[in-house]
């Protein structure tokens, strides 16, 4: 994917510039308060380094899944407020984000002005991107910036419609995603090493399958891990897992891991529980000797000494997903083991957003990595190959 051209890349002048901002606001609430402001944060330079260039803003998201429908509690007052608190200022929230009103009030930014449109999703027409409604959207403005990496693979009105209906540029936070993610498929530092969990093979096997093209070698973790295990014949006890179909993308990936000289390691022993639950009764074992009605729950000490290991010794590592059920403390060892790894790390540092961001946060550690993206999604269809809608819409240094 080519580079799209950022804020900071010549030709645009943004002195007296009214600017649609597309961001990713989609912060998670309780009762009216933003409890998690990463996002919001993330969107914070973006939004500075116009401001300062003599530009006036508004600044646009989704929150939820209101599906076309106002829904009050979805409203994007509680971002605006904690935008505000973060840049010291009053943000305005307009009672929409299409019609008359913001539209003269769209004409009417000063220089230095700041403002929010109230959630997209409000309108079905936007996941549909209605021409129509791009229109509506982009009425009022001079200019559009996408900052919104964590929705770039949608085709939606704010995210693809508009960029095509006015000047548009990547604001700086998309721009760097776009940098680090598509480094990891470019220009990696030997060894590459990817760590990945989660559920289900068949999630992510495109992106395996992309990874073992460019990786020296692949860690597997998460319950995902048990499908590659039974796939080799070994009992799983009752340890979440994939049938037949998921077992044979497995054994796929493992004949063609051998073939292109990149190991693709599975763990050797496992936390097992006998429920799911903080009080379960717990038991580290070798992989070929799950109990009977035990469930795998977590990767056990010998495996993530090893994975430690291969970590900290890369020059590139990209991780995405948990070793375990980490949001459970007593499964959460291996998690933490990998994220430590990471964080010691000589090499060039990547998570790939997601449970993997949620962890690292949780932990404290998303400041000693080289980069966490904010697109989950995103981040994982870029890495499988995939063109971003988002992304392709903007205008491109080369």
């Amino acid at each position: 994917m080519a580079r799209p051209l950022g804020i900071d890349d010549p030709g645009v002048d943004w002195a007296g510039a009214r600017v649609l901002v597309r961001a990713d606001l989609n912060a998670p609430l309780d009762g009216g308060r933003v409890t998690d402001d990463a996002r919001i944060r993330a969107s914070v330079p973006t939004l500075e380094r116009l401001l300062a260039a003599g530009a006036g803003v508004a600044v646009c998201s989704h929150l939820g899944r209101p599906k076309g429908q106002r829904v009050e509690e979805l409203s994007l007052r509680p971002c605006a407020e904690r935008l505000g608190e973060l840049m010291g200022r009053t943000v305005e929230l307009l009672p929409d984000c299409v019609g008359d009103e913001v539209r003269a009030r769209a004409e009417s930014l000063a220089p230095g002005e700041l403002v929010m449109l109230e959630n997209l999703r409000f309108h079905p027409e936007e996941e549909r991107n209605e021409p129509a409604f791009a229109d509506a959207l982009a009425a009022g403005f001079t200019h559009y910036v996408n900052d919104a990496f964590g929705a770039a693979h949608r085709a939606h009105a704010s995210t693809e419609g508009v960029a095509r209906r006015l000047p548009a540029r990547a604001g700086l936070l998309l721009s760097r995603e776009v940098e680090v993610l598509e480094g990891l498929l470019t220009r990696p530092r030997s060894p590459f090493v990817a760590v990945l969990g989660g559920s289900k093979v068949s999630d992510k096997l495109p992106l395996i399958e992309n990874l073992l093209e460019r990786c020296d070698r692949v860690l597997v973790g998460g319950a995902m891990c048990f499908t590659f295990l039974a796939a080799q014949g070994e009992a799983v006890g009752a340890s979440l897992h994939e049938g037949p179909e998921g077992q044979a993308m497995a054994n796929d990936l493992m004949e063609r891991a051998v073939r292109l000289n990149c190991p693709l390691q599975l763990p050797v022993d496992v936390l097992v529980a006998d429920r799911f639950a903080a009080d379960a009764a717990l038991e580290v074992v070798p992989t070929d000797d799950i109990p009977d009605g035990w469930m795998g729950v977590d990767i056990g000490p010998r495996t993530a000494a090893t994975y430690r290991e291969a970590i900290e010794g890369a020059g590139t590592v990209f991780w995405n997903g948990p070793m375990g059920a980490f949001e459970i403390p007593p499964f959460a060892e291996g998690t933490r083991a990998v994220a430590e790894a990471m964080a010691a790390s000589s090499g060039a540092t990547v998570a790939g957003g997601g449970d993997s961001g949620a962890a690292v946060a949780q932990l404290g550690l998303a400041d000693r990595l080289t980069h966490v993206s904010t697109g989950g999604g995103a981040a994982l269809e870029l890495l499988e190959g995939k063109t971003l809608p988002g992304v392709a819409a903007l205008p491109s240094a080369s």
